[in-house]
């Protein structure tokens, strides 16, 4: 499929305020799951407007992986997996789990390149509640809890610059919140400009301090590397838990198939947005972390709360560890810019189908852009900055939560083979059965340990999932009322 193909619905008439009649809720979906035709490309009822290239999409990947994650969660990881070399082994480990999934989220992201992402496909898959409750758990857990842990890194970072008591941190956070909202609601070309400039700075401010860190002297490192202490034995339970910060800063790899609406060729950018931006992160994050175990060796990076700052303290002194800190502002400014852009999307996409708060569907009428959803992500966020002021806790219950919903997109992978071979598929999942079912496997693993090691942040996880069922029963029964498609039955 392409933009221009035979499959693709008409642009809507300029002015997304006035709106076209609309068919049943929920019908373009589900036409194309009793139907043995190839998806639509888009959907008629969206009005937001395809004006994300190539660059701007693989840079919207890089800004919502980069952000604060690899310069705070290093420290925990080692914490748990001291040993240098499954040190980097986890980072790899993480990495190639990410890969997994974008294999199948190409696929699947190139079948219905739609606003949503995986709310869409899981609803075509297996049932439209198995998509409501994947789209619920990602837009109040997933994203909203990754908006409110930016939000406190940032604070945190400029705490590095200006002392600030904890009470002017939160207030921090929550007007970093606000302003990256504002921004969004003015426009995505807007959002999009700032995610290219962040997302270039970052990548070549990272790659020049990992490769000026190994051109210091080791004179200049601790005297304590000559020294090296015996290292805890690593668990298989504490590698599994390791994961949790790992893939936290690997999130955001996903990014663009909440945005396909808003994509130029979507069937063919986002299989290359997805690997493109995936290996840059990847690459970067090996660099920087071999960077960490060479500054801080013998044990020293287990559990430093700032791994970025510390590593670049050491090798060039003070000033370096300032450096290092407006890096992380600058970069936590643009991850918090596009995690706020990609959010909102999901609730948008199942307000479209009647199946989130009336509403919320809205398009700015001037910025084309879903403001109602925006603020509501907005509040969202900030309601979790002041139930769980604990960047761990924040961290682990977004994680968890990560955990369910990308297993349940590449299970869906499967189905829609068996299922749906007749879908035209611009691309194909490298590796398939037996690379996802690596991945499947792994995050099983993952949410036993996770289960394990941080049972109060996974069981609220799995309450605002649960909090979902009752929602849906209200919202499909109003939509059965208004004369929408009833949503009770399997795909054909």
């Amino acid at each position: 499929m392409s933009a221009g193909s035979s499959n693709s619905f008409p642009p809507p008439p300029g002015g997304a305020a006035t709106r076209t009649p609309a068919p049943p809720r929920a019908a373009a979906v589900d036409s194309a799951t009793r139907s043995h035709q190839p998806a639509p490309l888009s959907d008629p009822r969206d009005h937001l407007e395809r004006t994300l290239g190539l660059g701007d999409t693989i840079m919207l990947a890089v800004s919502s992986v980069i952000g604060v994650g690899i310069f705070l969660t290093p420290g925990s990881v080692a914490a748990l997996v001291p040993e240098p070399r499954l040190f980097l082994l986890a980072w790899v480990v993480g990495g190639g789990l990410s890969l997994a999934g974008a294999l199948a989220n190409a696929e699947m992201g190139a079948i219905f390149p739609r606003a949503g992402g995986d709310y869409v496909w899981l609803r075509v898959a297996f049932h439209p509640l198995a998509g409501f409750l994947v789209g619920w758990l990602t837009f109040f857990v997933i994203y909203a809890g990754t908006v409110a842990t930016l939000a406190a890194g940032f604070a945190d970072s400029l705490g590095h610059f200006l002392p600030l008591p904890a009470p002017a941190r939160l207030g921090v956070a929550i007007a970093a919140i606000v302003a990256a909202t504002l921004l969004n609601v003015r426009g995505v070309r807007l959002a999009a400009l700032l995610n290219d400039l962040t997302g270039w700075v970052k990548v070549g401010a990272l790659a020049t301090l990992a490769i000026a860190g190994w051109l210091v002297t080791p004179e200049a490192l601790p005297e304590a590397a000559a020294a090296q202490p015996a290292l805890a034995p690593v668990t298989a339970s504490g590698f599994a838990l390791a994961l949790s910060p790992i893939l936290f800063s690997y999130l955001g790899w996903n990014a663009p198939v909440y945005v396909a609406s808003e994509i130029r060729a979507p069937d063919r950018v986002l299989p290359r947005a997805l690997f493109i931006g995936l290996g840059l992160c990847t690459a970067l994050y090996l660099l920087l972390n071999a960077l960490y175990v060479h500054a801080l060796p013998g044990g020293q990076l287990a559990g430093v709360p700032a791994a970025g700052s510390a590593a670049a303290t050491v090798l060039f002194g003070p000033l370096g560890g300032r450096l290092i800190s407006g890096l992380i502002l600058i970069s936590v400014a643009g991850c918090l810019s596009a995690t706020v852009l990609v959010g909102p999307r999901i609730a948008y996409a199942m307000a479209l189908d009647g199946h989130f708060i009336a509403g919320v569907e809205r398009v700015h009428p001037r910025y084309h852009t879903p403001h109602v959803a925006l603020w509501l992500q907005a509040g969202v966020s900030i309601a979790l900055l002041l139930l769980l002021q604990r960047f761990p806790s924040v961290l682990d219950y977004t994680t968890f939560a990560i955990v369910l919903a990308t297993t349940a997109d590449v299970a869906a992978l499967y189905v829609l083979r068996w299922r749906r071979p007749d879908l035209e598929r611009p691309y194909r999942a490298w590796g398939y059965p037996w690379v996802p079912a690596l991945y499947l496997l792994a995050n099983a693993g993952i949410a036993l340990g996770m289960l394990a090691g941080r049972p109060l942040e996974c069981l609220i996880a799995l309450g605002v999932a649960a909090t979902a069922l009752p929602f849906w029963w209200l919202l499909d029964a109003r939509r059965r009322a208004h004369g929408g498609v009833p949503s009770s039955g399997a795909p054909d």
